[in-house]
């Protein structure tokens, strides 16, 4: 028996989703906090409703506006199908953050005292497949995008966010430079590294798979007050889509 089916039940779903595998164009949309469901095991992990189905569990409205944008730019997408709470696949196994004890305001008591051997099963279970899979997904396309679909809240430790868009990079700016170059005249208040980072541990996933391969890529964060009902989210897509297309355009050969 695996480790994986150890970890989950059998009528529970697999960890790791793919949708339009055979899509034609280069983005990879990668969806690491798609889900606030967690595993059978962990119960409520000692939080209530409304905890569990926060932020602090998923990124409210980032899959849909990926799927969205799946549709407009026939692109692949991968995502996790299981909270963050149990295992931030944007985060790798020795970061504190990959299984919170802690996350804003809130204790998480079901990941208090880790053992070891619930750390592993945990990584094995759910950040390796993830991984795995993106990898996987990148060795058998040629010239990959790589863009990473995240949201964040309009008010954070009690202070209200201006951004409402934030286009992140590691190291390589290429392709968020070009995105920037494309943005006057919008309506959205759009920022580069902002909320976040990579000083905030944020671009775990890009330093993995697009920094060491060359690819272009972004980490674009949504506020998620914007992104709440089908409106707000295909005005995103829309308004991403647009500049995806004319940055990545602007590197093709």
């Amino acid at each position: 028996m695996t480790v994986q089916t150890q970890f989950f039940t059998s009528d529970e779903a697999e960890p790791v989703v793919v949708e339009n595998p055979l899509a034609k164009g280069r983005v990879l949309l990668v969806c690491e906090h798609a889900s606030h469901t967690l595993p059978a095991r962990f119960g409520t992990l000692g939080l209530s409703e409304e905890v569990r189905k926060s932020h602090i569990a998923w990124d409210p409205g980032a899959l849909a506006v990926t799927r969205l944008l799946s549709e407009a730019l026939d692109a692949t997408i991968i995502y996790q199908n299981y909270s963050r709470l149990i295992y931030d696949c944007n985060r790798p196994p020795e970061s504190p953050s990959a299984m919170p004890v802690t996350s804003e305001i809130y204790d998480i008591p079901g990941n208090a005292d880790l053992s070891e051997a619930e750390r592993f099963a945990r990584t094995s279970a759910l950040y390796i497949p993830f991984h795995d899979r993106i990898s996987e997904l990148v060795a058998i396309r040629d010239d990959v995008v790589l863009v990473t679909m995240h949201s964040f809240t309009p008010v954070y430790y009690g202070k209200y966010r201006d951004v409402e868009i934030g286009l992140l990079h590691d190291t390589d700016a290429r392709l968020v430079d070009a995105m920037l170059d494309d943005i006057a005249g919008t309506d959205f208040r759009v920022g580069r590294n902002e909320p976040y980072g990579p000083e905030d541990g944020v671009t775990h996933t890009l330093r993995l798979h697009a920094l060491p391969n060359g690819l272009l890529n972004v980490m674009i964060e949504v506020r998620n007050d914007l992104i709440r009902n089908e409106e707000g989210q295909r005005a995103a897509a829309d308004f991403l889509s647009g500049l995806l297309t004319k940055a990545i355009a602007a590197h093709s050969p």
